[in-house]
């Protein structure tokens, strides 16, 4: 059993940080839990008997595992924006602004070959990621996406405010989510504003509000693009490559 258990986790890129006492009282905290309806058009997908391969997109979550694996998938996790906290991105730009080093980041992460997934769960990262990594993670998804594959994401509304708590999504069925509040490991670095992006006791700040134009925009590769409006001033949006 223990060699089935070591192959099986082997799936589960930048897993080994989420053991520490941190993670476990974060996975002790109070889950919230939401409907939706992003989740339960994907969830048509999901339900192919065909076995499909789908990347999510923070933290490895065992409710996400084991969704994914009781219909036939196999899932990798890969959590992207505590990556994006390693000081040794920082740096600037031509015009001597602080950014991070977009080739530096992508050469660490998401290394996967192109048309490998058939899903990514990219949740609400896009929020939360220093604006500088936005477009080229968003740029590297769809190369590993196949054709037709979908991508799920979510995006405040600027009626959540500038404090909206960053969250990790829980799979607990076809259209139900719950969510776990991310709080950081420690203090990592500060972005561009100056402000610490983590800090220890505090989760990621929400970097900007993106409206639908915007969206749009980001998502202008793909072939089609669905949204859904939320009542917790959310906007999910299903994108197909």
């Amino acid at each position: 059993m223990a060699s089935v258990t070591n192959s099986f986790m082997k799936l589960f890129r930048g897993s080994s940080a989420d053991v520490g006492p941190a993670s476990r009282a974060a996975a002790g905290a109070q889950r919230l839990t939401r409907r939706s309806s992003g989740l339960a058009e994907l969830a048509r997908s999901l339900a192919s008997e065909e076995p499909l391969c789908v990347l999510d997109l923070g933290s490895t979550s065992p409710s996400n595992i084991r969704y994914m694996t009781e219909r036939g998938h196999k899932i990798y996790s890969e959590d992207l924006l505590v990556a994006s906290t390693d000081p040794s991105l920082v740096t600037k730009d031509e015009q001597g602004n602080v950014i991070l080093d977009s080739k530096k980041f992508l050469a660490d992460n998401l290394v996967y070959p192109a048309a490998h997934f058939d899903v990514v769960l990219c949740w609400n990262l896009a929020d939360y990621l220093d604006e500088s990594l936005v477009k080229p993670v968003v740029g590297r998804l769809w190369t590993m996406l196949k054709p037709q594959g979908m991508l799920l994401a979510f995006f405040h509304t600027k009626e959540a405010g500038p404090d909206a708590p960053c969250y990790r999504y829980h799979i607990v069925g076809s259209d139900t989510l719950e969510m776990q509040h991310i709080q950081a490991r420690r203090e990592v670095r500060k972005g561009p504003t100056g402000v610490a992006h983590t800090a220890v006791g505090s989760g990621f700040r929400l970097q900007r509000v993106f409206n639908n134009r915007h969206i749009e925009n980001l998502f202008r590769d793909f072939a089609s693009i669905k949204f859904f409006l939320a009542r917790d001033n959310v906007r999910e949006v299903l994108v197909v490559r």
